[in-house]
């Protein structure tokens, strides 16, 4: 098994920055395309970034110029700084990953649990 835990969430004020990263840990052998997804209750959650394994990026149109994902291949990381924060970027960011875990044939997509960006003066 393979775990994806979020960490870097929580309260900033307007224009601030957060910084979130995910780590994965457990039977891993390779990972593919990473990135973040985010969540308001009541809505459909919806692609933040994207970052593939040769790190080609895409963003949404919404956070284009103030967030920028990375990832650390030797550690199996993918981080999102997050600058100039909006209110409406509030919602739950969870983090995920096409891996290929030890015991499984081919790549399948694993999430973390999520981490809470409340933006709010």
């Amino acid at each position: 098994q393979v775990q994806f835990v979020e960490s870097g969430g929580g309260l900033v004020q307007p224009g601030r920055s957060l910084r979130l990263s995910c780590g994965a840990s457990g039977s891993l052998l390779s990972l593919g395309i990473m990135g973040w997804h985010r969540q308001v209750p009541g809505n459909e959650r919806e692609l933040v970034a994207t970052i593939s394994s040769d790190s080609i990026t895409n963003y949404r149109d919404s956070v284009k110029g103030r967030f920028t994902i990375s990832r650390d291949n030797s550690k199996n990381t993918v981080s999102l700084q997050m600058n100039n924060l909006k209110p409406e970027d509030t919602a739950v960011y969870y983090c995920f990953a096409n891996a290929l875990i030890r015991g499984r044939t081919g790549f399948s997509a694993y999430w973390g649990q999520g981490t809470q960006v409340t933006v709010a003066a």
